[in-house]
């Protein structure tokens, strides 16, 4: 990695599904307009405790948002269930979920 290149890991905690996709699409655009927003990201998913097919969506959401902005988005610790959703409506390649 160059000087010139940031690097954050954020770690996810508790449920992404419907029920909190819309706080957590606001903490997620909160912490993407910050002015020092790093160059590679990492998300990583170990203390997720339930998903359903919102998280999908809100993993192709930050996906395109990181392609926008030209910085790097790495997912880790995908949980088995999320990774099923994600094969089931044909988007893993879209997610590019990385091992740990």
């Amino acid at each position: 990695m160059n000087a010139g290149t940031s690097a954050e890991v954020l770690a996810l905690e508790g449920a992404l599904s419907f029920d909190t996709l819309t706080r957590v699409l606001e903490e997620s655009r909160a912490y993407s307009a910050r002015p020092d927003l790093p160059d590679r990201l990492t998300i990583d998913f170990a203390a997720i405790t339930d998903v359903d097919s919102s998280a999908v969506a809100l993993l192709l959401e930050w996906r395109r948002e990181a392609a926008r902005r030209g910085k790097g988005l790495f997912f880790v610790n995908l949980p088995a269930n999320l990774l099923s959703l994600a094969e089931l409506y044909g988007v893993t390649g879209l997610i590019q979920p990385c091992r740990a």
